[in-house]
Order: C-alpha cells, then structure tokens, then sequence
C-alpha cells in the first residue's frame, strides 16, 4: 500500500502568532499551516474565540515540544462587564441573569485578595477539558452540567481598574491552565453583582510577548521567503531547561536511543542538549547517577553532518 504522499514543506520552528478575535485556535493553525504550506503544525493550548493575542504556533518537528508552552506562565488583559452573567462566562454566550451593580473601586480592591497567590480554581463548563473522554463543552452544549475537580492555580499579579459604573479592566499574570474567564464569574459573584467578560487579550507567555508576534492579515501580505524569516528556532520552546553540550559521538548515541554515562557534574532532570556546533538535538533526562538518557529528540542522523 502506498503512503499519503507528502504536499508541503517539512519545514521546523515556531512563529509567534496574533490571534484575531471571533475565531478559533484551531482555524487561525490551519491558515498558517496553509500559509507556511508545512507537512505538521499544532498550536501550543487554544484561546477562547473572543479572545485575542499571543499564540504560538510550532511547524514540523518543533511540535515535539509543544507541551512546554502548555503549563507555563500566562499573560492577559481582560474586561468584565459588571451586573450581567452568560452561561459561557464571556460575551459569546446566553444571558442567564442580570443585577444592578452598585460597586466602587474601594470594594474592588477589597476582593482581589482572595484571588491573589495560590487559589483552587474549578474550570468552567464551556472549556476543552475532558471527562470521561468528552470535552466539557459538548457535555454543556447539550444542557449538562457535570462535577469539575478544582485545581490549584497560582496568580502571581492581580489588578483591577473600574473603568466605568459597571466595567473593569483586569490584568492577571497566572500559572498556565488559568482560566480569566472563571476568574471573571467568581469575582463577579463575590461583589455580589455577576460578570463576564466582554474582550480577552494574551499578552505573554513565559517571556514570550505579543508585541513581539504577527497578525494573520500581516503573514498574508508576505512573501513566502519573509515569512520564513519570522520562524524561531525550535528550541524556543524549552529555553528554560537548563543547557547541556555533549561530544560528536554522545551526540550519535543519543540520536540512536541509547543511555549514555558522562562524567559532568550532575544537573538532575531534564535538559536541553547540543552539540558543540550548536546543533539542537532535543530533551534528555539527565539521572542523579550522571546517564543521559533521551526523552524527545529533535534532531536526525543526517543533520549533523558526521557520522
């Protein structure tokens, strides 16, 4: 039997992408998958359709190590409309209740508090996180309600500006898995008048800033050669793993699968390893009793220019 055969480029790196509003992740992946006219693409942990701003997007071999965006420190800007709730917690969705709002920014400064530090946050019933195998999205679409486990998040900056009678604009650096859109619907609850939110902006992950990404409209304007240009190395993605160099013959065993010992005081956990050519090979573990052994590589044989 014949294989599918191949009708893109199998070209590596991550662009940093900014998402435009009012579609979802996965469709603004497919547009630049098409643009890069690349065989593999996956995104790195979806925004909501409201929401805009940062997201990375890893090409070809980079996809390897999208998980290392995933659980990582998140950036947004948020607005809530004070005195209105929607069963999606954002403006997507249906009205379920409204409220007069009589909130001042002094019983605003007063429940952020709570919110601040290490929390137990439930997420929301229209999110992308399985039970059972069905994302809970589906599950609320069809009227269900089901148990959610919390889970401990950490907010690490918190503030809020009431910008009009009934509107505040929030700004929350979290640990990844955060949801704005719950914090948006709890604080809502605790001023006694509801929320949700009516505009979602990511502004960062890890260091990584949206000022520093591209729009849609912007790669489209492009040539193919400027949008290469834009790609950053794949090794982006685990730049906060410590940094190993290893020889050229390491370099094969470790291309091959092999646990290798090595004589280098030991950095106990995963690493991200090269050659002394700077040749990024991937992640290895590296034991407490000194073996590295591979994890997820990157690099090919044929890459290294040596046998």
């Amino acid at each position: 039997m014949v294989g599918k055969r191949k009708s893109g480029r199998d070209i590596n790196g991550i662009l940093l992408l900014d998402k435009p509003t009012g579609v979802g992740s996965n469709r603004v992946l497919q547009a630049s998958k098409r643009l890069f006219s690349a065989n593999k693409a996956g995104h790195t942990g979806s925004l909501d359709p409201l929401a805009t701003g940062l997201l990375p997007i890893c090409l070809g071999n980079a996809t390897r190590f999208a998980e290392y965006f995933l659980h990582t420190d998140k950036h947004y800007l948020a607005t809530l409309k004070l005195g209105v709730t929607t069963d999606t917690l954002d403006s997507d969705g249906t009205v379920t209740s409204t409220s007069d709002v009589d909130v001042s920014q002094r019983n605003v400064d007063a429940e952020l508090a709570a919110f601040r530090g290490k929390i137990n946050q439930t997420p929301p019933m229209f999110s992308a996180l399985k039970q059972d195998g069905k994302p809970l999205y589906k599950l609320a679409r069809a009227g269900k309600q089901v148990e959610r486990a919390a889970r401990q998040m950490e907010v690490y900056e918190l503030s809020a500006e009431l910008i009009e009678p009934d509107v505040l604009q929030v700004e929350v650096k979290s640990s990844g898995g955060f949801y704005v859109r719950q914090l948006a619907s709890d604080l809502g609850e605790a001023l006694g008048c509801g929320a949700h939110i009516t505009t979602l902006r990511r502004m960062g992950v890890r260091e990584l800033k949206v000022q520093d990404a591209v729009t849609l409209d912007t790669l489209n304007a492009m040539t193919p050669e400027e949008r290469d240009e834009l790609l950053y190395n794949s090794d982006l993605a685990v730049n906060p793993l410590p940094e190993l160099v290893v020889t050229n013959e390491q370099a094969v065993g470790l291309l091959h699968g092999r646990k290798l010992k090595t004589d280098l005081p030991v950095v106990a956990g995963l690493v991200r390893a090269y050659t002394d050519s700077r040749i990024f090979l991937g992640v290895i573990y590296w034991s407490e009793e000194g073996l590295l052994k591979p994890r997820k590589m990157f690099a090919e044989h044929a890459d290294l220019g040596f046998s």
